[in-house]
């Protein structure tokens, strides 16, 4: 007891500190926000290289042990199932802990689960520890949601969380070139050993970089830092589990419908993210190292179009609804291209590849956002977690769904689901069309 009393102390959330003068105020605030941001952004950089690696090196795992597309379906099916519900359950405790000592605890253990996983051999120890390493990752978006919320104040918070939101990016993209060139020239398990490498380094990084809300450092809160604050007030105290879970997530009817659109974006997110790769090889005859590179251009092609729209999305007065559905128009006509005209050349799937990634990213990011709009600061973690939580149970569902779909009835009809994921999506996102923050 004593142990876990030591424990809960080291992780906990910082009590308020004394307040500083106000020239040490002006002197620390602005530059600690920055620091917050960029600590953050590298942070979950690093969660996406060891997570979005396995599907690079699908191909080569195949090829090495003899598993079959619906074993490897099983894999990221389980996988995306435990992020949700990490992501719900360890979002609603990253909203009491101190991020600058969860997020980076997070990291190692999944560095030290992509180790074991690039050691095994057997597909039941592969299955368990991915799906281990899927509920591990879920720790990571609750301490960058609960900081950006609590350093960042209302109006900046989309064009923030769009600047924020690129370490998906980054993070994917750079999991695809390296886990690609990884799998095809030192075999796939160097695909798990190098991003392990990268994300422990990370870690470590993150102890010294991450902090606490401002009040733990003597700073006033954001909203009277900057004399921006909500319609609803967020409260200084910490929630407790019950208005945490029950009365902001649960009870909330604009987080159930953010949900259930967000189950959709996800099944379009990472049907190409999960199988573009594999779908490149077998279809279009393209090499690993060359799959990794359609990976890299999808996540790339994010960066300006979520910038973009970030800022869009505030000048139009945090309608986020709205934004993600006029985002998502393009992708279906993406998509119906790959369906009916495919093109033969792999530079045109490279581009059919970047639209989607161009456009798909700024619903993620957005959806993300409104855990902050519909909640509050307080509660982000459990929202932004529940939202996840829907999330990655429709990249499970997109994960079973096109391992069987492409083996028994081709990829022309897996692709076909995908689009009819879209309009799915668009119809659930036209009751919040035009909402507006609300905390």
């Amino acid at each position: 007891m004593q142990l876990w009393q030591k424990i809960k102390q080291i992780y906990q959330s910082k009590p308020r500190a004394r307040r500083l003068s106000q020239e040490e105020i002006d002197r620390i605030y602005p530059k600690l926000r920055l620091q917050m941001l960029e600590a953050t952004f590298v942070g979950y950089a690093a969660y996406y290289l060891v997570r979005t690696n396995l599907p690079n090196a699908v191909p080569a795992m195949q090829k090495t042990l003899g598993y079959s597309q619906q074993e490897m379906g099983l894999i990221l099916s389980a996988t995306g199932l435990a992020y949700g519900i990490g992501k719900f359950l360890l979002g609603g405790l990253s909203d009491r802990a101190n991020p600058g000592m969860l997020m980076p605890t997070g990291l190692l253990l999944t560095a030290v689960l992509n180790i074991l996983f690039g050691t095994a051999n057997h597909f039941g120890i592969h299955l368990f520890l991915w799906t281990l390493n899927g509920f591990v990752q879920g720790v990571g978006w609750g301490p960058c949601g609960r900081t950006l919320g609590h350093w960042f104040s209302v109006s900046e918070r989309g064009k923030i969380f769009g600047i924020w939101n690129i370490a998906h990016n980054v993070g994917g993209g750079l999991a695809g070139l390296i886990a690609g060139y990884s799998a095809e020239h030192l075999g796939f398990r160097s695909a798990f050993y190098i991003p392990a490498l990268l994300a422990t380094i990370s870690a470590f990084y993150l102890f010294t970089r991450l902090k606490d809300k401002p009040e733990s450092l003597g700073l006033p809160p954001i909203e009277e830092y900057r004399h921006d604050y909500p319609e609803k007030q967020v409260p200084h105290e910490e929630l407790s589990f019950r208005e945490i879970f029950l009365n902001r997530v649960l009870l909330n009817p604009y987080v159930w419908l953010i949900s259930l659109a967000n189950f959709f974006v996800y099944v379009i997110r990472y049907s190409l993210l999960d199988w573009g790769p594999t779908y490149l090889v077998q279809e279009h005859g393209a090499t690993l190292s060359r799959g990794g590179w359609t990976t890299f251009f999808y996540e790339i092609a994010a960066i300006p179009s979520t910038i973009f729209i970030g800022f869009a999305s505030d000048k139009l007065g945090g309608r986020r609804g709205l934004v993600s559905i006029l985002s998502l128009l393009p992708i279906l006509i993406a998509f119906l291209i790959l369906v009916y005209t495919p093109p033969k050349e792999l530079w045109g799937q490279i581009l059919l590849f970047g639209t989607v990634g161009l456009f798909i990213y700024p619903p993620v990011m957005l959806l993300g956002v409104a855990a902050l709009d519909f909640s509050s600061a307080k509660a982000v973690g459990a929202a932004a977690g529940f939202i996840g939580l829907w999330g990655y149970l429709g990249k499970a569902a997109q994960a079973t769904a096109l391992a069987y779909l492409s083996s028994h009835y081709g990829w022309k009809i897996a692709l076909s689901v995908v689009a009819l994921s879209v309009l799915a999506a668009v119809v659930l996102l036209l009751p919040v069309a035009r909402k507006r923050p609300q905390n």
